[in-house]
């Protein structure tokens, strides 16, 4: 196997890492720092639309599976 994996895209990881919350009660908070029961909240919801629905959709994955340490050292 060689190269990086299918869907792995490092500069959206960073941009990931970076992404913060626009509007609500954790406005300005990193999207990694959200509280796994809010980003549920959005799941059952709906997650809006857009890129930031997308991140939220990642989000919950990472949460939900505890990787969230892989992307604090991306945080710039």
């Amino acid at each position: 196997m060689s190269g990086p994996s299918p869907g792995l895209d490092t500069a959206a990881l960073v941009e990931l890492a970076n992404a913060k919350m626009p509007f609500g009660k954790y406005a300005g908070r990193y999207l990694v720092d959200l509280p796994e029961r809010y980003v549920l909240w959005f799941k059952n919801k709906g997650y809006p639309a857009g890129k930031l629905g997308q991140q939220l959709r990642a989000i919950e994955e990472i949460l939900t599976n505890g990787l969230e340490h892989l992307l604090r050292p991306l945080i710039r």
